[in-house]
This record gives C-alpha cells, sequence and structure tokens, in this order.
C-alpha cells in the first residue's frame, strides 16, 4: 500500500489503464453503483459508513455475480492477483480504509493499512456529489420559496391549494381502492395488493412501484377471521341496498366534504374582509380612535360617582359616631 506504481502482476491494458487516477474514479463509480458488490452499513467515528470484506470486493472483480453489466470502457480482470493489486491502489489512493469490527454494526478504523482479502474496507469515496449538490441547492430553494408563500400572488396561492387537496384526495382513494381489493380477494382465501411495496420506506422510488401486483394464497388459520369479516361486508352492502336515503346522505356528505375542501371553506372562522386583509397592518381607524375615548370617559365618570357614592357613605357613618358619642356623655 505504500508503492505508488501498480505491481507488473497486471495485464498490459488494465496496468495502462489503472495507472490513471481518472480511471480508478470511474472503477469506483461502477463498484459504489447499483451494479457494484453488496455493501453492508455501520456506524464509524460517529457516521455512517458502508464497508464490505476485501474477499468479497476481489471476487467481484474477478467475476461480477450473475446479471452484472460491467462497464465497456473498464477493461475486465483476469486473474486474482490483477484484482488485488488495484484493491491495493484503491487503499494507498485513499478510495477505500481498513476497518476492524467492534461490535454488530460498529466499526473503527484500522491500525494496518495493507490491502487483505481477510480484512474489511470502507468505502472513503463517495463519487460525483454534483447530483447531490443539486438537489441541496433546490431544497434549500424551496425553503426559502415556501416561507415566502404570505407574499405570493394569489393566483400561485389558490394553484397550491388545489394541488395539496388534489394530491390528498387522490391518495386517500388509492388507499381506499387498495384494501378494497385486498378485502374482496382474502375473503376468498388469496391476498391480493396492488402496488405491495408502495409505502416501503427501505426500497427507492422506482422500486416502490415493483411489482405493480402481488397475488399469493393466504396463511393456514384465517378461516374464521374471513368469515366474519365477510359477514360484516355483505352487511353493509344489504344496509346500502335497503337504507337509500341515508346511503344517499352519507354520499352527499362526501361530496359537499370535497366542495368545501377546494373552496377553502372547511374550516373557516373569519370573514372574507379579514382574509383579504390578513398580510395588511392592522392600523385603529378614527373611529376606534374616538369609541375608545368616549369608553374611557365613561369610564371616569363611574368612577366619580362611585367616589361621591363612597363620600356620602363616610358622612353617613361620621354622623352617627357623633351622635352615639353625645348620648354617651349625657
Amino acid at each position: 500500500c505504500t508503492d505508488r506504481s501498480i505491481p507488473t502482476g497486471i495485464g498490459k491494458m488494465a496496468e495502462a489503464f489503472y495507472e490513471d487516477e481518472d480511471n480508478l474514479k470511474k472503477l469506483c463509480d461502477f463498484l459504489r453503483g447499483k451494479e457494484g458488490p453488496a455493501v453492508r452499513e455501520a456506524i464509524e467515528m460517529d457516521k455512517r459508513v458502508y464497508y464490505l470484506k476485501g474477499e468479497k470486493l476481489v471476487n467481484f472483480l474477478v467475476e461480477p455475480k450473475k446479471g452484472t453489466k460491467w462497464p465497456s470502457n473498464l477493461p475486465r480482470f483476469k486473474t486474482r492477483q490483477e484484482a488485488i493489486a488495484v484493491c491495493k491502489e484503491l487503499c494507498r489512493l485513499h478510495f477505500i480504509h481498513r476497518s476492524e469490527k467492534r461490535g454488530k454494526g460498529d466499526l473503527v478504523i484500522s491500525r494496518n493499512r495493507e490491502f487483505d482479502e481477510s480484512g474489511y474496507f470502507t468505502w472513503i469515496y463517495e463519487g460525483d456529489k454534483s447530483f447531490s449538490n443539486m438537489m441541496t441547492t433546490l431544497l434549500v430553494v424551496g425553503f426559502l420559496f415556501c416561507t415566502c408563500f404570505p407574499i405570493w400572488p394569489n393566483f400561485l396561492e389558490v394553484f397550491v391549494w388545489y394541488m395539496s387537496v388534489t394530491l390528498l384526495i387522490f391518495i386517500f382513494f388509492l388507499i381506499t381502492v387498495r384494501g378494497a381489493i385486498f378485502l374482496c380477494v382474502w375473503i376468498l382465501g388469496y391476498e391480493c395488493w396492488v402496488l405491495p411495496n408502495l409505502f416501503d420506506e427501505t426500497l427507492g422510488f422506482v422500486e416502490s412501484f415493483k411489482p405493480f401486483i402481488s397475488f399469493e394464497p393466504t396463511k393456514e388459520g384465517q378461516l374464521i377471521y374471513r368469515a366474519g369479516i365477510a359477514v360484516a361486508f355483505v352487511s353493509f352492502c344489504y344496509w346500502a341496498v335497503t337504507q337509500p336515503s341515508e346511503f344517499d346522505g352519507f354520499k352527499q356528505g362526501q361530496v359537499d366534504f370535497i366542495k368545501d375542501l377546494y373552496a377553502g371553506t372547511l374550516l373557516s372562522d373569519m370573514s372574507q374582509a379579514d382574509k383579504d386583509n390578513i398580510d395588511k397592518p392592522k392600523m385603529p381607524s378614527l373611529d376606534d380612535l374616538l369609541k375608545k375615548l368616549d369608553s374611557s370617559d365613561d369610564e371616569e365618570e363611574e368612577l366619580d360617582e362611585e367616589e361621591k357614592v363612597a363620600k356620602m357613605l363616610e358622612d353617613l357613618v361620621g354622623d352617627e359616631d357623633e351622635d352615639i358619642d353625645e348620648d354617651g356623655e349625657e
């Protein structure tokens, strides 16, 4: 790992090609992609990293897994010595570094820097960051754009509201249809899911829509539950048919609910004038100031009257005390 030249064990074509560090980066881009070898996640120095065993890396370079599409611009490795030589070069250029297992999912950097098939190696090379930087920039711009929502033009606010409500209704409709199809087929003894991986957070965006449908028999011991659900489902259908007035009212309520959502009047607790002037500074008008002055004058007059009554009561109490004192002297 200390020699800067790739050993002569590499074939002439590979030797000339992988002497260039840019070509090694191309190899790393392939190894870190979806077609590359399987890696595991761990924590190293309080950071999430991806690692694999040296033997698996060498095996993949010599004989990739079935179905792997090796890039046409990268020469193949014919022997294990060629693959090991390139792995040593990756280690020397700090594309990978050797790690030691301290526990399950816990790694530490090894003092031994040499490449060995029996060791574990953590990826340092993160690949081209252009896409990541672009997404970060879009995230920051989108956040700033959302914080400026109060000064958006009215047509844009209405568009965002309609788009949000439509997306909410679509998701609710999709979940309802998926559940209804699963329930009907499950009663018959099979499990049928439309887009079964739709809500799997461990998968990517494209993988979440694969496969489109899954169909397999139910597990044993569910006959009683399926019979109970079937009775409840048939009872609901019978009620919907025999009680059209109540069911029609239920449907009309859902229609009114959707209309209120699009109109923005579902939880309206302020007048339209307040909505239109929500961004304007609230300054008291002349009428409000005059009313406030009149109310303060009325309060002062009420206080004056209360003071007069209190004084009269004090005078009466004082006169009674004087009369009591005079009677006592006599």
